[in-house]
């Protein structure tokens, strides 16, 4: 995974540069994505978190994370978080791609319900609901944009199964 961090950092760069809203304020560099999936690492090495990514000829075209470190009294879901796709490969199933496997890898981990959040309006929101995904609602004035600009949210959740713990 650390030996990624680069790969994946470039992707992180260029969606904060496109203007996604996943955390991150302009300016953003390759370097501060790297730095960001470092981080990342260590949290896949203690089992807090899992990342998924997708290639096209050894080249990193996307990512998706699920942090599965829960509160004791939620040991069933886990959060969805910074789906990226490269902006050179969107509109080719990557992002569906990605989340099919979140879900599957979820499923395989004994999770039952999934939780996510995206920028109101944006294209995940839809991708979102395309892939069966139920929003819940928006809360205004959420977050910023790259650019400094106030965005809504609009959180979704998902069950893959019910719980048996």
């Amino acid at each position: 995974m650390r030996e990624l961090a680069g790969a994946l950092g470039e992707v992180l760069a260029d969606c904060v540069q496109g203007g996604a809203s996943v955390s991150f304020m302009l300016p953003f560099t390759k370097a501060d994505g790297e730095a960001f999936f470092r981080k990342v690492a260590e949290g896949v090495a203690v089992g807090e978190r899992v990342l998924l990514a997708a290639f096209r000829e050894g080249r990193v075209l996307g990512t998706v994370q699920m942090l599965v470190a829960q509160p004791p009294n939620q040991p069933h879901r886990a959060d969805v978080a910074k789906l990226l796709v490269a902006r050179a490969a969107r509109r080719e199933g990557v992002a569906q791609l990605l989340m099919e496997a979140v879900e599957r890898e979820a499923a395989h981990l004994g999770e039952t319900l999934l939780v996510l959040d995206t920028a109101t309006g944006s294209d995940a929101e839809r991708l979102y609901e395309r892939l069966g995904w139920t929003k819940t609602g928006a809360i205004p004035n959420y977050a910023l944009m790259p650019d400094g600009a106030m965005t809504a949210t609009t959180i979704f959740w998902k069950e893959l199964g019910t719980v048996q713990r």
